[in-house]
C-alpha cells in the first residue's frame, strides 16, 4: 500500500507555522492568557457598524460571498482614487502574498528580503521553490538601499518591504518609498506591504499611481479595523497583474460575512479616526510602562510597540517566557539584533494594567535566569 507520491519540492520542505497561535499556546499551558497582547490583533474591536452587518450577514450565509468581491471593490477604489481592476480582495494579506508569489516565482527564482522580516512571504516563496536573498535591517529599519542592492545582484523578481514595518514597527517617510521605486532593477517588483499604515503618522503612506506597474501595494482590515478573524486583505496595483490573479486564486474564498464586515468598515470613517486615538493612547501608554520598568521603546507606527530589553536575545525570551507564565501574551523579533526586543500589541487598558503589573516581575526573574 502506497501514501501520496508528495513533489520532491514539498519532500524537502519541514512542516512549520510561521506564527505558533495563542489558542495553540494556551491548550499547551493548560489556562487561557490573561492579557492577549502578541499578535498585533486590534484589542479594540472593529466598527459597530460593522459587527451589524456581519451579523445581518450571518442570516444568509448559505450563500457563497461575491466571487469578484464587487461592491467592497467599488468601496476601496473610492477610497484609493482608482478603479475597482485595481485591485483585487483575498483572504489577507497572507493569501495575497501566496497568489503572488504562485503567479510570480518559479523554482530557483530569487527573491529579496530583510533579515526578520515578514516571515510568512518567506514560507511561500519557499513553498513554490524560491531563493531567498536576505539583507539585515539598518537602525532597526528595513534598509532599502540594501535591498536594492541585493536585487540587483541576484536579478530578483520580488522585493518585500513592509512600511510600517512588522516586527519593529519604525517606517520610512514617502519619499524613500518614492526614491526606492525609481531605483528598482528591471523586471522586479516592489511587494510593498502596508499593513499598518493607516495608523502611520502623516507622511508615511506611499504615494503611487495605481497603473505603476513596478509596484504591488498590499493592504488589511486585521489591523486598523481590528477585523483578523475576518480575514479580509486586498492588493492595490496595475490592472495587468491584478487581473492575472483571476488565473490563480480561489474565486470563492472569501466569506459573505466577512464581506460584508468590510464594506461596513470602510464606510465607517468616525470609527477610523477613534481607532487612530486609542492605538495612539495605548502606544504612549506601552511606552511608558517600558520606560518604567527601565527599557526603551522603539517609536512606533503600527499597532504595537517594540521595546529594547536591554540585552540579547536570550535575555529578551527569558522575559517573554515569564510574562508568558505570568499569563500575558506577547511576541518577540527573530532575529539578531532585533531579537533583544520584545513585541507589544495595543489593547485596552485592563490588559495594559495587567502587563504593568507582570513585568517588573518577569524582568527580575529573567535576570536571575
Amino acid at each position: 500500500m502506497t501514501g501520496p507520491r508528495y513533489t520532491r519540492l514539498v519532500q524537502s520542505l519541514p512542516a512549520t507555522v510561521p506564527f505558533v497561535g495563542p489558542e495553540t499556546q494556551e491548550r499547551e499551558r493548560g489556562r487561557p492568557f490573561a492579557a492577549r497582547l502578541g499578535a498585533n490583533e486590534n484589542g479594540f474591536g472593529p466598527s459597530p457598524r460593522a459587527i451589524a452587518a456581519m451579523a445581518a450577514a450571518a442570516g444568509e450565509v448559505w450563500k457563497y460571498g461575491d466571487s469578484v468581491s464587487y461592491d467592497l471593490r467599488v468601496a476601496l477604489a473610492a477610497r484609493h482614487g482608482c478603479t475597482p481592476e485595481h485591485i483585487v480582495v483575498g483572504e489577507g494579506i497572507d493569501g495575497l502574498l501566496g497568489y503572488l508569489v504562485r503567479l510570480l516565482i518559479e523554482p530557483g527564482d530569487a527573491v529579496v528580503t530583510s533579515d526578520g522580516a515578514y516571515p510568512t512571504f518567506n514560507y511561500h516563496v519557499a513553498g513554490f521553490g524560491g531563493v531567498l536573498h536576505k539583507v539585515p535591517y539598518l537602525n532597526d529599519h528595513e534598509d532599502p538601499d540594501a535591498l536594492l542592492a541585493m536585487a540587483e545582484k541576484t536579478g530578483a523578481k520580488l522585493i518585500y518591504l513592509a512600511n510600517p514595518d512588522n516586527p519593529m514597527g519604525t517606517a520610512h517617510p514617502r519619499a524613500v518609498i518614492a526614491s526606492m521605486i525609481e531605483r528598482l532593477p528591471e523586471g522586479a517588483l516592489l511587494v510593498l506591504d502596508e499593513a499598518y499604515v493607516e495608523l502611520a503618522p502623516d507622511g508615511i503612506e506611499a504615494e503611487i499611481a495605481p497603473d505603476d506597474p513596478r509596484v504591488i501595494r498590499m493592504r488589511t482590515f486585521s489591523k486598523a479595523h481590528g477585523m483578523a478573524g475576518a480575514r479580509v486583505g486586498y492588493a492595490i496595483g496595475a490592472r495587468p497583474l491584478i487581473q492575472s490573479f483571476d488565473k490563480i486564486r480561489n474565486h470563492f474564498g472569501m466569506c459573505r460575512i466577512s464581506q460584508a464586515g468590510a464594506l461596513a468598515a470602510i464606510e465607517d470613517r468616525t470609527w477610523q479616526a477613534y481607532m487612530r486615538l486609542l492605538v495612539d493612547g495605548a502606544r504612549k501608554r506601552i511606552a511608558e510602562i517600558a520606560r518604567e520598568n527601565g527599557l526603551t521603546p522603539i517609536p512606533s507606527a503600527t499597532n504595537f510597540v517594540a521595546v529594547d530589553c536591554g540585552r540579547d536575545g536570550a535575555f529578551a525570551r527569558a522575559v517573554l517566557r515569564e510574562l508568558t507564565a505570568a499569563d500575558v501574551f506577547v511576541r518577540m523579533p527573530f532575529v539578531a539584533p532585533q531579537d533583544r526586543c520584545i513585541r507589544i500589541s495595543c489593547g485596552p487598558d485592563a490588559e495594559l494594567d495587567l502587563l504593568a503589573a507582570a513585568l517588573p516581575g518577569a524582568l527580575a526573574r529573567a535576570a536571575k535566569g
